[in-house]
């Protein structure tokens, strides 16, 4: 499969799964009451359609976007298979900021946890972006980014242990594992804005991330200016992931699985697969809420659970083919 069908499909892909994440839910629904939402929009299935369902659906896509290419960026900045939003801190700076402001009873201010969420994830991005100018090495920038990881979890385990009450703890949790509903169009907005401006940085650095690709060595020899498309490449991705985890908590392995899934027709050029792995993510990612909305349970399943418990699995795939690689 070429390219440029891969593209095709995976933008097929992705406008039927947010048709059917559109379409389908908990609250049946009869043709009659399609035909409603569609003549009327201010109707009771006109509400559940526009103003529930779409901006949900929608919410799902651009995370899911914005984590697929967040996670291609990285892969191939550090030349790893195994890297993910997850693996440079931000995401787990990002909880910790969403965490305190749940702590200190800062929920009740509209957009205080998004904003919070987005402050930990840009202040963990800032010191990524400023050891990346320090240390050329893949490997340590990975050694790096875990410790930043770990120890944000640390800072986030005392948050749980010092909170004011229980109830507080299961809030901090519930917005831990993930979860797009009960957003709106304005919401949407919101996050596409920091999504945007982390994208075009993305996109700046796929001439780097190609060059990459033959050596550290060749790539200061080539003449661009590499310390600037290193920086923007992680400076982008952790713009995509802090407004991932501000709109909707930690959602895991999308930025893994989205890039792998491209690469048969895209192939191992990092800046070539940046796009792929966008539409990839996108469509994981409605799939995923799709199935946490139908899957019947007494209460309604957290989206990051759900990508936890397809992801894991993949990652162990992943994992032991790479060690294989690794082996002959």
């Amino acid at each position: 499969m070429t390219r440029r069908r891969g593209l095709a499909l995976l933008a097929v892909l992705l406008l039927a799964a947010v048709i059917i994440a559109v379409l389908v839910g908990e609250t049946p629904l009869r043709a009659a009451d399609y035909l409603a939402a569609l003549m009327r929009p201010g109707s009771a299935p006109g509400e559940i359609l526009w103003t529930i369902r779409a901006p949900r659906a929608a919410m799902a896509a651009l995370i899911g976007a914005a984590l697929g290419l967040s996670g291609a960026a990285l892969q191939g900045l550090l030349r790893n298979p195994l890297a993910d939003p997850g693996v440079l801190g931000v995401s787990a700076s990002a909880g910790l900021g969403a965490g305190l402001a749940i702590a200190l009873g800062l929920a009740a201010i509209p957009g205080a946890i998004e904003a919070s969420a987005l402050v930990g994830a840009l202040v963990a991005g800032a010191l990524v972006v400023a050891l990346a100018a320090r240390f050329r090495e893949p490997e340590t920038l990975i050694l790096l980014g875990v410790s930043i990881s770990a120890f944000a979890g640390a800072l986030s385990s005392l948050v749980y242990n010092l909170s004011p009450s229980p109830v507080t703890t299961a809030e901090v949790l519930s917005w831990m594992l993930g979860s797009v509903a009960n957003r709106g169009w304005s919401d949407l907005l919101t996050t596409a804005i920091p999504a945007a401006l982390g994208a075009v940085l993305v996109a700046w650095s796929a001439r780097g991330l190609t060059m990459l690709t033959l050596g550290e060595e060749t790539a200061a020899l080539s003449g661009l200016p590499m310390a600037r498309l290193r920086a923007a490449a992680v400076g982008g991705a952790a713009l995509l992931a802090g407004a991932s985890v501000a709109a909707a908590g930690i959602i895991g392995f999308v930025g893994l699985a989205a890039p792998h899934l491209v690469r048969r027709f895209s192939g191992d050029d990092p800046g070539k697969t940046l796009l792929p792995s966008a539409l990839a993510g996108a469509v994981l990612l409605v799939l995923a809420d799709l199935a946490a909305r139908v899957i019947p349970t007494e209460q309604e399943l957290k989206l990051g659970v759900v990508t936890a418990l397809f992801g894991a699995p993949l990652f162990a795939l992943v994992a032991w083919r790479a060690a294989r690689s690794w082996r002959s």
